[in-house]
C-alpha cells in the first residue's frame, strides 16, 4: 500500500498546475462577477439608476397635489443615462460658469438657472445651474411644437369641445364648437400660450398619452434629458422638469426650421370668427416682450406658474451670429425677466467670435447611447478627442477602457506570480535526480 500511494501521488509541479488553475478560474470568476451583477446600460430610456450607473432622477407622480411652491424640482441635477454631464464637465456646477478671460456678468439677473450659448458654434458663454432641474411652466410648449408639429397637418381643420374651451390656466379665447386649423392652434400656442390650443392639439395627436410620449422621445433625441413631460401646456405636476441647457437645445431646434421659426417669431396672430355668438376675428400679440422690443429678436416663449415662476427662452440674430438664452425660476425684480434676457445677449454679443465656450450644446447626431459598444458611438464631426466637452460616447469608452485595464494588469501579474511558483517547485525535483 505504501508503494501504491507513492506511485501515484502528484508531483510538487503538477499540485502547482493544478493550484494555479483553480487561482485562475476563481479570479477570472471573480473580476467578471460584477459585470454580469451590474451591467451597464447604453439604453436613452432607461430609467433605471441601478442599471445604468446614473444618479436616480424625478418621475411624474399625477396623484400628488399641484405643486404651488416656488423652487426647483428637490434641488436635483441632470445627467445623462450614463451618469456624465452633457455638454462637458464644466456645466456640472450649481454656481457661474463663463469662458476664459470674460468681462463682468449683467448685474440684476434674478434666476436661479440661467444660459446664453452662441447657437453657430454651440459654445456656451455662460450658465449659472445650466443642468438644474426646474419647472418650466409654458416653456415646455416649445417641446410640445417641436414634438407634435410632424404629426399634425397644419390644414386639418378641429372642433373645439367644452373641456378644449374651460382647460385651467391661459387661454387664447378658443370657443366651443368653434372650427380652427392646426396652423392657427399653433399660433396661438406659442404666441398667446394657450392651454386650450394646447387641449386640442393632444387630442389631434391622440391624447395625453400619446403626445407625452412623443415629446419624452424628442426630449431624448435631442440628448435633452434633464426634461421630464407631465403636461403638453407646462402646467406644473410633480416630477415635471426642465433645465436652463434643455430649453436651449429647444430653442435652437425651432430656429433651425423655417416654419417653426415663422410660428415662434411671429409678433401677432388670429383666431378666425365663430359665428353667429363670434362674428369677429379674435387678434392677439405674442406674449414674450423680448421678440417684441429687442433688435435682432427671431423666436421666444415664455412662461409662468406658481411653482416654477416667472421661465424664458429666446434666440437672437446680430452681426452674422445667432444666440439663444433662456431662465429658470426668475423674478419680475429688479427689472423684468425678459430685460435680464435682453442684458444677457448684449453681453454675449460682444464676445469674441474665437471664444471657446464654457461647456456647449451638444447636437442630436453628435453622440449616441443606442449602441451595446460605446467605443462605436457617433461623434460629432470635427470635434477633437479630448476636447473640453467630451462625447457621452467618449466618456463610456475611457470608463470602459479604465475598467478592462484595471482587470487585465492585476490579472496578469497574479498569473505571473503562479507561474513563478510552479517554476520554484519544479527545479528542486530536477536538482535531485
Amino acid at each position: 500500500m505504501p508503494k501504491f500511494a507513492r506511485a501515484h501521488r502528484p508531483s510538487p509541479l503538477y499540485r502547482a498546475y493544478v493550484a494555479g488553475a483553480v487561482a485562475s478560474v476563481l479570479l477570472l470568476g471573480g473580476f467578471s462577477l460584477p459585470s454580469h451583477a451590474a451591467p451597464t446600460s447604453s439604453n436613452p430610456t432607461s430609467s433605471d439608476p441601478t442599471s445604468s450607473g446614473a444618479p436616480p432622477t424625478p418621475s411624474i407622480d399625477a396623484a400628488a397635489p399641484t405643486p404651488t411652491s416656488a423652487k426647483s424640482n428637490g434641488k436635483l441635477q441632470g445627467h445623462a443615462p450614463d451618469g456624465s454631464t452633457i455638454g462637458g464637465s464644466e456645466l456640472s456646477t450649481r454656481d457661474v460658469v463663463t469662458y476664459d478671460g470674460a468681462p463682468a456678468l449683467p448685474k440684476k439677473i434674478t434666476a436661479h438657472g440661467w444660459l446664453v450659448a452662441d447657437l453657430g458654434t454651440g459654445d456656451v458663454l455662460a450658465a449659472k445651474d445650466p443642468h438644474g432641474l426646474y419647472y418650466p411652466a409654458s416653456t415646455l410648449k416649445t417641446l410640445t411644437l417641436l414634438a407634435l408639429y410632424p404629426q399634425l397637418d397644419p390644414a386639418d381643420v378641429l372642433t373645439a369641445t367644452h373641456e378644449d374651451a374651460s382647460v385651467e390656466g391661459s387661454r387664447v379665447g378658443i370657443v366651443e364648437d368653434g372650427k380652427y386649423t392646426v396652423g392657427q392652434l399653433w399660433s396661438a400656442l406659442i404666441l398667446q400660450s394657450g392651454n386650450d390650443a394646447a387641449h386640442m392639439l393632444t387630442r389631434a395627436a391622440g391624447g395625453p398619452k400619446t403626445a407625452l410620449g412623443l415629446m419624452k422621445d424628442k426630449a431624448a433625441e435631442l440628448h435633452a434629458y434633464d426634461t421630464l413631460p407631465g403636461t403638453t401646456s407646462g402646467l406644473d405636476v410633480t416630477g415635471q422638469s426642465s433645465s436652463p441647457y434643455d430649453l436651449a437645445l429647444f430653442m435652437r431646434e425651432i430656429v433651425q426650421d423655417p416654419k417653426l421659426r415663422k410660428i415662434a417669431g411671429a409678433k401677432l396672430g388670429q383666431l378666425p370668427a365663430q359665428p353667429p355668438d363670434y362674428p369677429q376675428p379674435l387678434k392677439y400679440g405674442n406674449q414674450n416682450q423680448l421678440v417684441l422690443e429687442y433688435s435682432g429678436a427671431i423666436a421666444g416663449k415664455n412662461g409662468f406658474t406658481d411653482a416654477a415662476r416667472h421661465t424664458f427662452v429666446a434666440a437672437a440674430e446680430r452681426g452674422g451670429r445667432t444666440l439663444v438664452v433662456s431662465l429658470m425660476r426668475a423674478e419680475q425684480t429688479p427689472q423684468p425677466t425678459w430685460m435680464q434676457a435682453a442684458a444677457l445677449l448684449d453681453w454675449a454679443f460682444d464676445a469674441p467670435d474665437s471664444t471657446s465656450g464654457a461647456g456647449r450644446l451638444v447636437t442630436p447626431d453628435e453622440i449616441s447611447l443606442t449602441t451595446d459598444d460605446p467605443a462605436t458611438s457617433a461623434v460629432a464631426p470635427g470635434q477633437a478627442a479630448g476636447s473640453a466637452a467630451p462625447s457621452i460616447a467618449q466618456h463610456s469608452a475611457t470608463s470602459d477602457t479604465q475598467r478592462h485595464s484595471s482587470t487585465f494588469w492585476p490579472l496578469v501579474a497574479v498569473l505571473g506570480g503562479l507561474l513563478l511558483v510552479a517554476v520554484r517547485v519544479a527545479a528542486p525535483r530536477h536538482s535531485r535526480r
